[in-house]
């Protein structure tokens, strides 16, 4: 399923207007600050590039058709919304793949900045910087018709259920955390392997965060439904998406800034409005 909406890429001018500091106290003087700012946004990798990483593949909504490039999907979107207020546009940003549990390990990476659905973990910011949050979900399950799952409305209703996650996710967290159901949960590389798992009724549900669960049901799993979804108030616990530079980066307060920058604006508003789906259709699942 492909969107027919227009992506939506912020053109946004960043320039430095540096003044001569000679003659009377009268005339403007550079500031630390703006020198600072220019310097931080510029310590790419690359000269003059920002090489941004996604997954290997990148899904939708997050990225249309696998092809980053092309601004459509939310997340290819936003990192051109945050490189265009970073001063970076057109060849200026240079995608890469990146596999999900090495973005995060400790180490020099080959990417500036990685969004592919990256929840902020205490434990991970010993290794990584993460950015502000662009992105805010509940978790959701997915069950196949007739699931064990099926008709859940509270989390008493999932203790006999098999479920599975891809490792090292939110998702997972929830599921033996929150959920804590009587059988551990079957735990997967990727969601593609979860998938596949639920079709061949290996499992009876999956936990994916509101928009994956809903693009799964609505398009790749047919006879599934979003059985549910489990919002703070609920007993759930959302996920914050954020950006994962190399840590220590020089880039992060400058990424953080261009985020905040694209929040005030309501840029980053219609960008979720644009390509997330509309979390209402889902029911809500209590303590």
């Amino acid at each position: 399923m492909r969107s027919t909406i227009k992506k939506l890429i912020p053109a946004l001018a960043v320039g430095a207007l540096v003044l001569a500091a000679c003659g009377s106290d009268d005339e403007p003087q550079t500031t630390e600050a703006a020198d600072d700012s220019n310097d931080a946004c510029s310590n790419t990798i690359e000269d003059g590039v920002l090489t941004v990483a996604t997954g290997n593949p990148a899904f939708f909504p997050w990225v249309i058709d696998d092809t980053p490039e092309s601004g459509e999907g939310f997340e290819s979107a936003v990192a051109y919304a945050v490189a265009a207020e970073m001063g970076y546009e057109g060849d200026a940003v240079k995608w890469v793949r990146s596999d999900f549990d090495a973005a995060i390990q400790p180490g020099a990476k080959d990417f500036d900045v990685n969004l592919q659905q990256f929840s902020i973990k205490e434990e991970r910011k010993e290794t990584i910087d993460f950015s502000l949050p662009y992105f805010t979900s509940n978790q959701a399950i997915v069950g196949l018709d007739g699931s064990a799952a099926e008709g859940a409305t509270s989390i008493a209703d999932l203790k006999d259920v098999k479920f599975g996650a891809q490792a090292g996710t939110t998702s997972l967290d929830f599921i033996t955390d929150v959920i804590q159901p009587n059988d551990d949960p079957f735990v997967y590389d990727d969601n593609v392997a979860a998938k596949a798992a639920l079709e061949a009724n290996q499992i009876d549900a999956v936990v994916f965060d509101l928009p994956t669960a809903l693009f799964v049901s609505a398009v790749e799993i047919e006879g599934s439904s979003v059985i549910g979804q489990f919002p703070a108030a609920a007993g759930g616990t959302t996920d914050e998406f954020a950006m994962v530079l190399e840590k220590g980066s020089a880039l992060t307060p400058c990424v953080d800034a261009a985020i905040q920058a694209i929040t005030d604006s309501g840029v980053l508003a219609d960008i979720q409005t644009q390509w997330l789906s509309d979390n209402t259709g889902a029911p809500v699942i209590s303590e």
